[in-house]
């Protein structure tokens, strides 16, 4: 009775199993205690990001000289900077900025890299040549450099700033889904495909980057805290969002010159800065911990 009960229910057994597959591991993740700081750091920078209009006292762009450098205090919560803004506000906004940084140039180096570390590792020869020898070619470069050689090219901005970051981050991407694309191509079911005919853009979408894209996840979200490093720096050369733009690291250029003075100006942002990467650090080791096999315990 029991096995015909449980033989008429099969979908929902593969169900269950679907999202235990799924579920499991991210609540395996959960139970460290450096996931859980790294997750309520993560989410408490999304939620100020989202709520910034409402939670900010002033506006990020209104001047008051009768305020300038003014200390903290219940009227500015982190002080005003040398035009009277104030600072409280502008690390609100910033975090906007950061978390547009994010989106875009991690986005775009995981597309790039993906994509060229999939067609490289799976047709192999000649092509998978040019493709490695094109990311060894960005590889020479130290990242700072030529994400200066970029943005000097295109022009300062905080969009060309997040399009020099992305193409600097798209090498590691590719040469991870490369090493991952190698491994799994070998597997029983890609050559099953490859029996019966399978067109190979179907076999690398469907089956071969699935299967593959652990440890990119891992990768996206300990390079989110690098992208605002990044990011943060090129604003404080000058190079990348442009005043009067709330961004984090224009905050710090503002306030390097009164930290003696007035440290609350550059203090700030520089622990907003801190936060966010201690946050996706956290939350990517423990994701790393979890999906690879030779660390988890």
């Amino acid at each position: 009775m029991t096995s015909a009960a449980n033989l008429a229910r099969p979908g929902a057994r593969r169900g269950v199993a679907a999202s235990d597959r799924w579920y499991a591991p991210f609540a395996r993740v959960l139970r460290r205690h450096s996931a859980k700081a790294g997750l309520a750091i993560t989410l408490a920078f999304l939620v100020l990001t989202v709520v910034a209009p409402l939670v900010a006292p002033h506006d990020p762009f209104d001047q008051d000289l009768s305020s300038a450098l003014s200390p903290p205090s219940p009227q500015h919560l982190f002080g005003a900077d040398q035009y009277g803004r104030d600072v409280f506000s502008r690390v609100l906004y910033g975090s906007r900025t950061a978390l547009l940084a994010i989106v875009v140039a991690d986005g775009l180096a995981l597309v790039l890299g993906s994509a060229l570390g999939l067609v490289g590792g799976f047709m192999g020869g000649a092509v998978d040549a040019v493709v490695m020898r094109f990311v060894d070619v960005l590889l020479a470069f130290p990242y700072l450099l030529l994400a200066l050689i970029i943005v000097a090219a295109l022009g300062p901005s905080l969009t060309n700033s997040m399009i020099a970051i992305g193409i600097v981050y798209t090498p590691q991407y590719a040469r991870l889904i490369r090493g991952q694309v190698l491994a799994v191509r070998a597997a029983d079911y890609v050559r099953a495909a490859r029996a019966i005919g399978t067109p190979k853009s179907r076999i690398m979408l469907r089956h071969v980057l699935p299967n593959s894209f652990n440890p990119v996840l891992v990768m996206a979200t300990l390079q989110a805290g690098s992208v605002v490093v990044e990011t943060a720096g090129l604003s404080f050369l000058g190079l990348g969002a442009q005043p009067p733009s709330p961004d984090w690291g224009a905050l710090l250029a503002d306030g390097h010159n009164y930290f003696l003075t007035a440290w609350w100006i550059a203090t700030f942002p520089g622990l907003a800065i801190f936060g966010v990467v201690l946050g996706f650090n956290l939350l990517g080791d423990a994701l790393r911990d979890q999906f690879d096999p030779r660390r988890r315990i």
